[in-house]
């Protein structure tokens, strides 16, 4: 969903603009909920409700209409199989698409300011997710990481279940569409969540794969190391970024929010120790060492003797990792990846077969 916000930065300046949000589909389709495009008065497209073709031109018009009238329309397109084909899939599905006119500028509609306001939390590197029922979608609820609210779908019953909704559906990360109170009234969760950061703290062999999976999975990814001949771009070709300095100072001038995680793959107590004392101040979503049990203890009470509070060492996971019988350095940093991962959904890693539907 990042791409809204940068968007919304180019269309400033186009007045009046129609947005087109898929908020429901069903068969195979090439984009799925939260896809978006903007037509605006003189014509100018950005994005697309699935990547060309007779969809999106039926939407084109369908936003030509609500320009004109200023009243939103929940559109129904088929994507037949042989465009589906085209497309590289097996067959057609349906999407409804939410075709709504707004104001960018000079005086921004309430849906623009909603949207400026969770580019904010984005930064802070918070989620947040806006709520609108499908039969007033100018009505909207934005629900924050911390569960607090703002605006209303309309009706104090129905803000109240939006809100244990939103809550429940913030691991997933996925915008969706579904009832709210029982009562038939579908609404969109439009949820937006910032990109999850990996910042590893050392160079070494563990490391390479371990970025190089978090990538594939769409971390942003950072490795940090003292030693400019293990921070190169040939050794982390999939990195982001490459910081080479004092471990403890670049990691402390690093944005550590909920969506951060960080992994020390580093042996050497003198790095780990304040690096780790930087991370526990921070809001970081999780903080793992590699190493032995044995490590691990020695440097939790050296962290312990330094003052670091108990709840605060918890956090540190020590061995990391899943236990899925991992040797090799890319069976570790799957290990490791899992974890993250799991620790983000605030799932528990387990098996799937045997649970519960």
């Amino acid at each position: 969903m990042e791409d809204l916000h940068r968007q919304l930065k180019a269309l400033e300046g186009e007045g009046r603009v129609a947005m087109a949000t898929v908020v429901a589909t069903r068969g195979a389709t090439p984009k799925k909920e939260g896809a978006r495009m903007w037509v605006g008065e003189g014509g100018r497209v950005i994005g697309s409700a699935t990547i060309g073709g007779p969809v999106d031109a039926r939407v084109i018009a369908e936003s030509k209409g609500v320009l004109a009238t200023g009243e939103p329309r929940l559109v129904r397109v088929s994507l037949p199989d042989e465009d589906a084909w085209d497309m590289g899939l097996a067959c057609g599905g349906i999407l409804d698409v939410l075709v709504e006119a707004i104001d960018v500028d000079p005086s921004p509609s309430p849906m623009t300011l909603g949207y400026r306001r969770i580019a904010s939390e984005l930064e802070r590197g918070r989620a947040a997710c806006l709520v609108r029922t499908l039969r007033e979608p100018a009505r909207s609820l934005l629900v924050l990481q911390d569960g607090t609210t703002e605006g209303s779908v309309g009706d104090a019953a129905l803000d109240q279940a939006a809100l244990r909704l939103a809550v429940q559906l913030f691991p997933a990360g996925h915008p969706v569409t579904q009832p709210i109170a029982g009562e038939g009234t579908e609404a969109f969760f439009e949820l937006h969540a910032p990109r999850p950061h990996l910042v590893v703290v050392g160079g070494g062999h563990m490391s390479m794969p371990l970025v190089s999976l978090a990538r594939a999975v769409g971390f942003r990814t950072t490795v940090v190391d003292p030693r400019p001949r293990f921070a190169t771009r040939e050794r982390f070709p999939d990195a982001d970024e490459l910081r080479v300095g004092n471990p403890a100072e670049v990691v402390a001038a690093l944005s550590l929010v909920p969506s951060t995680a960080v992994v020390l793959t580093i042996h050497d107590p003198e790095v780990e120790v304040p690096v780790l004392r930087a991370v526990l101040a921070s809001e970081a979503g999780y903080v793992g060492m590699l190493g032995s049990r044995k490590r691990g203890r020695s440097v939790l009470e050296r962290l312990r003797q330094q003052g670091v509070p108990p709840e605060q060492l918890s956090r540190i996971q020590v061995p990391v990792g899943l236990d899925i019988g991992a040797q090799t350095a890319a069976e570790i940093a799957l290990s490791v990846v899992a974890q993250v991962v799991a620790t983000r959904s605030r799932r528990t890693g387990a098996a799937l077969a045997g649970t519960a539907p």
